[in-house]
């Protein structure tokens, strides 16, 4: 138990026997502990060493064991000054490798330029799309050409979800031979209860995400999805990435009706704070201030109620939430 202090089983043996036999020579000691006397003798060096055997003050060429109160104590407070050390060191090192990491980042999108933004590694690119994605405002389109991996729990909180708890507009394009998972389909039946729209088609010819219609990123190397990511801000690749987006979408076949989405759970929580603080005269800032959004947030969320009810203005609004029994 005292080992994090420099002191095994053994030596803590022969300093107990110091203590009880103070007159002893290192071979009675040897006997007492029954351990060879060339390992006692290495001992004792070692207890000199972590000053728990120390000169007499009366005679030199004698040694005693220090009181366990003096003697252990001084060697907690030397091994935790010797952890606060490595304590400041670990920290000077944490910081370190922070500058080191953010220099990283800097090298990996030097070659960035103008329109595009180059992101090598799927580590990277991926924290780098999770931050786009934390920064879209009113939609997100996804074209998937991969399986949907089977341990996507379909009522874990994944980003697709928390995007459409924001209000943001999801289109997610799989292909069709993701419904052999059912882990898969079902992910992609929760999306559309909460009110993404998922399509399938036979074959993709790239990933794809469209942000906003003002970013596309696509993979650097369709064949390596290690290789990482390219960001483009260009309106004419953006454009064009829509444009190849749409041609897929239109031919792609729905997965599910209209009808399959959860009427008894339609909402989302943010929407239905918002209608409920409508229905009670909030106005748009309020609604923002109360639920610790952004005003544009919030106008988007009431948007995106009223073309799914088909209401022109907020009394159409209310009506209509009314009668599906939402507020």
């Amino acid at each position: 138990m005292l080992e994090p202090l420099g002191v095994d089983g053994a030596t803590f043996a022969v300093y107990h026997a110091l203590l009880s036999h103070p007159d002893s020579t290192p071979a009675e000691i040897s006997a007492l502990v029954k351990l060879p006397l060339a390992e006692v003798s290495q001992i004792l060096d070692d207890l000199r060493k972590l000053e728990l055997l120390v000169p007499t003050w009366t005679n030199p060429d004698a040694e005693h064991a220090v009181h366990p109160r003096v003697g252990l104590s001084g060697l907690v407070e030397r091994r935790r000054g010797e952890l606060n050390r490595m304590a400041d060191e670990l920290r000077q090192a944490e910081t370190s490798a922070e500058v080191i990491s953010e220099q990283y980042n800097e090298l990996l999108t030097s070659r960035s330029s103008g329109d595009v933004e180059v992101l090598k590694g799927r580590a990277n690119a991926s924290r780098r799309i999770e931050e786009l994605g934390l920064n879209a405002r009113g939609s997100f389109w996804g074209m998937i050409p991969a399986h949907i991996d089977d341990t996507i729990h379909p009522d874990s909180v994944t980003p697709d979800l928390q995007l459409l708890q924001r209000g943001i507009k999801l289109r997610t394009l799989y292909l069709q031979n993701m419904t052999v998972s059912k882990p898969g389909l079902d992910y992609a039946a929760t999306l559309h209860r909460h009110g993404g729209e998922v399509r399938a088609t036979p074959t993709l010819p790239m990933r794809l995400l469209i942000i906003d219609h003002e970013l596309a990123v696509m993979a650097m190397d369709p064949q390596n999805p290690t290789a990482g990511a390219l960001i483009h801000r260009s309106p004419a690749v953006v454009a064009l990435a829509m444009s190849l987006f749409d041609s897929y979408w239109s031919r792609s076949a729905e997965l599910f009706s209209p009808e399959d989405r959860d009427d008894n759970n339609p909402l989302t929580p943010h929407e239905a704070e918002v209608l409920r603080l409508l229905a009670g005269g909030a106005k748009d800032e309020q609604v923002a201030r109360l639920l610790g959004i952004s005003l544009r947030t919030a106008r988007r969320i009431t948007a995106n109620l009223s073309e799914r009810l088909d209401a022109t203005s907020r009394f159409e609004l209310g009506v209509a939430a009314a009668k599906r029994g939402w507020v």
